[in-house]
């Protein structure tokens, strides 16, 4: 049986659930955000994240953190999304989800690890084919300065900040 991965309980902020039990934030925005603008506000609320709280924490941590951050942006937030496998027309709920979904559109994965390596890539990658979207971040909090740590995956590619 599937858990969600935050009770409603234990989740101080304004938000509402899904039957599929993921924590659904509601937006003020009009939803009229590009992919680019999504990422530079997730990475201003990554970077919010890290100067406060610095390396060396749980992902979990750094997941309920930025969520507080970008929900406090008013963006439209689904956390611990799941993500179906469709294989020949069979839909399967194997257990992949998404870290955090922004907008319907973002894909962020949090990672906080040594140092990111080609499986996360990969992971990053293929979830955006399963969700048919264009543009992930793959952000690793265990770094100094953050911005070492975010990657973007685009279409199938690999565009690191510089």
């Amino acid at each position: 049986m599937k858990q969600p991965y935050l009770q409603t309980k234990e989740y101080p902020f304004n938000h509402g659930g899904h039957q599929d039990h993921t924590e659904v934030t509601e937006s003020s925005s009009n939803y009229g955000y590009s992919e680019n603008e999504l990422a530079t506000l997730v990475i201003g609320c990554a970077i919010e994240v890290h100067r406060r709280l610095g390396p060396g924490l749980l992902e979990s941590a750094y997941m309920k953190c930025l969520t507080f951050e970008l929900q406090s942006k008013g963006l439209k937030i689904e956390i611990e999304k799941p993500l179906p496998l469709v294989y020949k027309g069979l839909r399967m709920d194997i257990g992949y989800r998404l870290d955090i979904l922004v907008e319907n559109t973002l894909i962020v994965e949090i990672k906080s690890v040594e140092a990111i390596n080609d499986v996360h890539i990969a992971q990053c990658l293929t979830y955006l084919k399963l969700a048919d979207k264009k543009l992930a971040l793959l952000i690793n909090f265990n770094t100094t300065p953050l911005k070492q740590g975010i990657k973007r995956l685009i279409n199938g590619q690999l565009l690191s900040l510089k």
